[in-house]
């Protein structure tokens, strides 16, 4: 088994690990602790520069106390899969410490038959699931000996697949020792990205843009995956882990519909835009944070 490389340290955040912990320290202290303790949670996958303040206000909602695995949901950016692919390596490098890997998980996932292996290389080179480690580790630096992670790196799933895979995830979720880590930037809005909808209506383009996603961000909280899904097809909002959410979306509903016996929230604490558009010529990446728990 191998080790996945710590690929976009020293360029998409901080190397160094005193740094990085100097940054996160900061993030998580400013952030408000304003949520039960979290089952799943919504957070981007940027750059540390652009998301890392955002990123705080869902991982401030993670105890540690009695996590033992890490589910981390993270889209494809370079290769196609139109299902969900596992990690083939045995642990993780973060500027902090090695994040361990579930092997046994990993093959009861292979083992339904609906999941592949993706290649050492496709993992390095995927920021979607990376970004999300040092985060990973530093809330649980307290428990580092008592945890794993499981990567799923998510493909384009049809409605049905993400059905599928939420039904599959579903007994995971209703594990309280289980916590899943949806990774996903919200709307890639210019031209480069070549999504330019834009509502003048809501007065600056940036407006406009924050109104979509919070459109977006409504129905997720509605925890309804026919209305995400519906809206998406409507506006065609550049959410790249819109399948993440979809799968999360889909097990929530598996399991409120098999009555668990507990009240489930979804909520969004944090929102963010890498800049603000004013015109058609500028470009922006917009953020957001949120925190699924029973109560």
């Amino acid at each position: 088994m191998s080790m996945r490389k710590a690929t976009h340290a020293g360029s998409w955040y901080a190397n160094s690990a005193r740094d990085l912990q100097s940054q996160l320290d900061f993030w998580l202290l400013s952030a408000e602790k304003c949520h039960n303790p979290a089952r799943a949670i919504i957070a981007p996958h940027a750059g540390y520069t652009y998301c890392g303040a955002c990123s705080a206000y869902a991982y401030r909602q993670v105890d540690p106390t009695n996590i033992k695995n890490i589910f981390i949901l993270g889209p494809s950016h370079h290769v196609r899969l139109s299902g969900c692919a596992l990690t083939g390596a045995a642990k993780y490098k973060t500027p902090f410490y090695d994040l361990i890997t579930d092997r046994k998980v990993c093959d009861d996932l292979y083992g339904t038959g609906a999941f592949e292996w993706m290649s050492l290389q496709t993992d390095e080179d995927e920021h979607s699931i990376e970004m999300h480690l040092p985060y990973i580790a530093k809330v649980m630096e307290n428990h580092k000996n008592q945890f794993t992670i499981i990567p799923v790196l998510v493909g384009s799933l049809s409605t049905d697949k993400e059905a599928e895979y939420g039904k599959i995830f579903s007994s995971y979720l209703a594990n309280p020792e289980n916590l899943f880590v949806i990774s996903s930037d919200f709307c890639h809005w210019g031209q480069r990205f070549r999504y330019t909808y834009y509502d003048k209506s809501s007065g600056e383009i940036y407006k406009s843009i924050e109104k979509l996603d919070r459109m977006g961000m409504d129905l997720i909280e509605q925890m309804s995956p026919n209305g995400f899904s519906d809206y998406l097809k409507k506006y065609g909002n550049t959410i790249c882990g819109r399948h993440p959410i979809g799968v999360l979306l889909n097990a929530i509903q598996v399991l409120d519909k098999t009555g668990n016996g507990h009240r489930m929230r979804l909520k969004f604490l944090k929102y963010a835009q890498s800049s603000q558009c004013s015109s058609m010529a500028d470009s922006s990446v917009s953020y957001a944070a949120g925190a699924f728990s029973f109560e």
